[in-house]
């Protein structure tokens, strides 16, 4: 008997002993944004060429996705770090809390715009937010009453635009960019129109708006290959592909570096990461990486993040955001909506 349960204790101790090694990892864990991937990339391969740690592990699964991961618990077996197009919502915030994610810093690293872009020989488009948005809507108003849209060519919309099949390769549902889309875009024209409900921001789900997965770059081929489509992604995915792609101008304004900043281009938006304060002594390097993001080399004004398509901060709110993160100021529920 004595020897049999000593048996199972050394078994039962070895199977510990071997669980804590499989969770113990000496890399960064990393998910979130499909637009902010390349940038988080690029700071991970330059954190694991020039320093002691090994390279970062970076996954794009959409914003959604990534904070579903990342507010999953605490330990070594969740992600370290999520990026993020948007702010954390409140309901993702009290998800993590539920599961004892208790202790969230968030680093604010920039500005993106959502570009509306086609391929370079497509003729010109300068659209309209409500145009943009009855091209999208899953309904809109006729008579008093929702119907769904029938809009199949944009001079259907307007007569001022072409006579063009519609059809927008879009993010999908899990995408941040999807959602700061439906925020600033759909969301607002419908409120506009009238006759929706409170916060209407349903995208439509036939041919016309085709949802394309997380890979941006997957949207970037189809534009090459097809004149009549327009897609829906980050701004840093055009400049990456300014060879094969032109981009619509929105309410008359091109997307640039400068319209993003001073928030002219009506679809700009803040890019994020947020990090696990609890993992910073679990991780080797976590403290190192969050510095080398944060810094005046990656998202300064002549940053290599500027290089490949991110709008710095000005001065003094990349001084306030690198200050907050750095600091391990906390998430509270009470900033978020």
């Amino acid at each position: 008997m004595a020897r049999g349960f000593l048996k199972v204790l050394l078994a039962a101790t070895l199977f510990v002993a071997s669980a804590s090694l499989a969770q113990a990892r000496d890399q960064i864990k990393i998910v979130g944004s499909s637009t902010v991937f390349p940038f988080s990339s690029f700071v991970a391969e330059e954190f694991g060429a020039t320093g002691k740690f090994k390279t970062p592990v970076v996954e794009s699964t959409g914003t959604g996705g990534g904070f579903k991961l990342f507010t999953a618990g605490v330990g070594t077996q969740t992600p370290d770090i999520s990026n993020a197009s948007r702010r954390i919502k409140r309901s993702e915030f009290e998800t993590a809390e539920q599961n004892g994610v208790t202790d969230i810093s968030e680093a604010l690293i920039g500005f993106d715009g959502i570009v509306v872009a086609q391929n370079k020989d497509a003729a010109p488009l300068n659209l309209t937010l409500q145009q943009l948005a009855l091209a999208v809507l899953a309904e809109i108003p006729k008579d008093g009453k929702l119907i769904p849209n029938p809009y199949t060519s944009w001079d259907q919309i307007s007569p001022d635009l072409p006579k063009r099949k519609i059809i927008v390769y879009g993010p999908p549902t899990s995408s941040g960019t999807r959602d700061a889309f439906e925020e600033l875009v759909v969301e607002p024209v419908a409120h506009k129109l009238g006759g929706y409900e409170k916060g209407y921001k349903k995208i439509r789900q036939d041919n016309a708006y085709v949802p394309s997965g997380e890979n941006d770059n997957l949207i970037v081929q189809k534009l090459t290959k097809d004149k009549e489509a327009v897609g829906v992604f980050g701004y840093s995915f055009y400049e990456e592909n300014q060879d094969s792609l032109s981009v619509a101008k929105i309410e008359s304004w091109t997307p640039n570096m400068d319209s993003i900043a001073s928030g002219s281009y009506p679809i700009s938006r803040s890019l994020y990461f947020y990090v696990k304060n609890a993992h910073y002594d679990k991780v080797p390097g976590l403290k190192e990486y969050v510095e080398l993001f944060m810094s005046e080399k990656m998202i300064g004004d002549n940053g290599a993040l500027k290089r490949i398509g991110l709008v710095p901060l000005p001065a003094a709110e990349r001084e306030k955001a690198r200050k907050k993160v750095l600091g391990r100021v906390k998430v509270t529920k009470e900033e978020l909506k």
